[in-house]
């Protein structure tokens, strides 16, 4: 049984911890909004060093408007330019990521405010200085403070603060969402960045169907726009929300599938201790077999006898099993914390495989016994 009950448990937790750090990755994927496209620029080779995808300002400011205009699955739109920057208010100053956005970009992230509103689409029209901040500027420059109304200055560039964001916390890269000044891209890209081309658009399906169908319209609308020909490369990239959960989650479901295989090992061991201990009892109780043959029982009766036998010690063992690894999970998030889902389809197959395990690994102790001849049983000494 010690080897079912370490076998199962080991499974639950492992199969646990898996799962829970899928879901956290499937979680932040979410962040990024529902039926989410990132549109980047191209990849630049300044002295023969690539720059990778978002390094050439290939996206031009008319190009998000097109991709409004005329792509009905598309429902939402936000440029977008992003830059480092030195933030400054009062006597206090902090380096963090600048974002040039629309007035949309909230409604496309699903990120709510925590208090104040979003700048409009006048603000982004005429490059108003109005910025939303994250909750890592608040704290590192207005002491935990309400900083609405209160001016940041971006590069010496003075900005009235109009909102502040809910926190989301760390994203799949481990940076700080919260670290973040938001302003209108016509802003960024006049008053602070000092530029005139986009490196990203992001657009927000009608639904999660209409995902693959955008993303083609897309593609074939910015290479018609960019004048690129039949078999020349795009000077963009497109990837859509499924596409970066399927490559995010690819990791972990694998990590999964090897954790759960390592411990399914120790289910295979206890499955040959359970075995060797009927092979044991069968040598041990050849005499009582006899005696139980010899007054009319048959032959499936002693196989029956034995297979039962088999079958309860596995299953107990992963009931038992079942009830360690889920204290296990729980004692890992507890002192670690780790995310962790134990999930039922989990429990209910680490169960059933106790029980194929002990009917595996009983049935041929139990058939040795059902075959034993009764005379040479009784007198087995």
């Amino acid at each position: 049984m010690l080897g079912i009950i370490i076998g199962v448990g080991a499974v639950i937790a492992m199969v646990s911890i898996g799962n829970g750090a899928k879901s956290q990755v499937e979680a932040q994927i979410a962040s990024l909004g529902q039926n989410v496209i990132l549109i980047f620029s191209g990849s630049s080779s300044p002295g023969g060093v690539k720059t990778g995808w978002g390094g050439a300002g290939t996206l031009k400011l008319e190009d998000p408007i097109a991709i409004a205009r005329e792509i009905p699955e598309i429902v939402v739109v936000s440029p977008e330019v992003r830059n480092g920057a030195q933030v400054a208010a009062g006597n206090q100053n902090w380096f963090t990521s600048v974002l040039g956005e629309s007035e949309a970009y909230l409604d496309l992230r699903q990120w709510p405010l925590d208090e104040g509103a979003m700048f409009g689409e006048q603000d982004v029209r005429g490059a108003s200085k109005v910025a939303v901040v994250g909750k890592t500027i608040v704290s590192q420059l207005y002491n935990d403070e309400s900083p609405i109304g209160q001016v940041l200055r971006i590069k010496n560039v003075p900005f009235k603060i109009v909102g502040v964001l809910a926190p989301k916390g760390l994203s799949m890269g481990g940076f700080d969402q919260d670290d973040v000044v938001i302003v209108p891209y016509t802003s960024a890209m006049k008053r602070i960045m000092g530029v005139t081309t986009l490196r990203t658009i992001n657009a927000q399906a009608v639904s999660l169907a209409a995902l693959p169908v955008a993303q083609d319209q897309i593609i074939s609308l910015l290479r018609q726009r960019h004048h690129i020909g039949p078999g020349h490369d795009d000077d963009f990239t497109v990837r859509n929300q499924q596409e970066i959960a399927e490559a995010a989650t690819a990791t972990s479901r694998a990590m999964t599938m090897l954790l759960a295989a390592i411990a399914a090992v120790s289910l295979l061991v206890g499955g040959i201790g359970i075995m060797n201990i009927m092979l044991v009892s069968v040598t041990e109780r050849t005499r009582e077999i006899g005696i139980r043959l010899a007054v009319g029982a048959y032959g499936r009766d002693i196989l029956w006898q034995f297979l039962i036998e088999a079958v309860t010690l596995s299953m107990l063992g992963g009931l038992v099993g079942i009830a360690l690894g889920i204290a296990a999970s729980h004692i890992v998030n507890a002192r670690l914390h780790w995310p962790i889902l134990t999930s039922v389809a989990s429990i209910g197959i680490a169960f059933f495989s106790s029980a194929a395990v002990g009917v595996s690994f009983g049935f041929f102790p139990a058939w040795k016994a059902s075959e034993l001849d009764p005379i040479d049983a009784l007198r087995y000494e």
